[in-house]
């Protein structure tokens, strides 16, 4: 059960469709702890609730995301780290990436680290042609996780998610969509309208298939976030990551993360 005083990520319903919206608009919908388990655990609602033919996520306010809440990498060592990798985030992962319900991001302004990595996984991703994503792992001496190294591949091609994850190319809602990032580019302004739609054919899909089908899409997956879970620990303690931190602590300074 959700507290509502502190409910991180709204769910409404409008038909068969559920809109989940990521709740933290002061803090541009940082990708907290607390956040990332509430979804988690609407999406495991929602992917057991027959009524629910299709699932739009977007963020509260201005922002989609801005990534990581880097005051909160605070790991007591890397076996803590991955056994939280695997409970929480490599959970949420498989549910919306391979779970039965089609997923639709809609995104406005901001979306950075860990919100991109939710766009990358989505069945279908609409963004403001003034909207800012970027796969920022490597500001904080990360590689991208939340499934990014297999869901952007895909999208773009190898050659250009090695550009965006090893440069952290910051785009806008247009670029995205040239590349494939994104599938659609709206107004400012119309993102969540326009995800609605889409999602309203996504519903009309048969769900056994839905469901199948998105499990087909999905091979390949769990090796790579056997990946991650083996590697991001380590980098966790690393050195370069350390100082970035610092830096991000001491300024204030809005980088994005995993």
């Amino acid at each position: 059960m959700i507290d509502a005083e502190n409910d991180r990520v709204l769910c409404t319903r409008d038909g068969p469709l559920a809109i989940l919206t990521l709740n933290e608009p002061k803090r541009m919908n940082v990708y907290s702890p607390q956040l990332r388990d509430q979804l988690l655990a609407r999406l495991r609602e929602l992917n057991d609730d027959d009524a629910c033919r299709a699932i739009v996520l977007t963020g509260a306010g201005e922002h989609f995301s801005a990534g990581g809440d880097v005051a909160s990498f605070n790991e007591r060592d890397a076996l803590a780290m991955r056994a939280r990798m695997e409970r929480t985030s490599m959970q949420l992962v498989r549910l919306l990436i391979a779970g039965r319900k089609p997923v639709i991001t809609a995104v406005e302004g901001n979306c950075y680290g860990a919100g991109l990595s939710l766009v990358a996984g989505s069945d279908f991703a609409v963004a403001a042609s003034n909207a800012k994503l970027c796969c920022a792992f490597i500001r904080m001496g990360f590689i991208p996780d939340l499934g990014t190294l297999w869901s952007l591949p895909r999208r773009v091609g190898l050659g250009k998610a090695k550009e965006l994850t090893a440069l952290a190319t910051v785009l806008d809602g247009a670029e995205a969509a040239h590349i494939g990032l994104v599938d659609e580019v709206v107004e400012p302004g119309t993102a969540l309208a326009a995800a609605k739609l889409v999602a309203l054919r996504f519903a009309k899909a048969s769900p056994p298939a839905m469901a199948l089908l998105k499990e087909a899409f999905s091979e390949g997956l769990e090796a790579v976030l056997r990946q991650e879970i083996n590697m991001q620990p380590m980098l966790a303690k690393s050195d370069e990551h350390a100082e970035a931190k610092r830096r991000f602590l001491e300024k204030g300074e809005r980088i994005g993360s995993a």
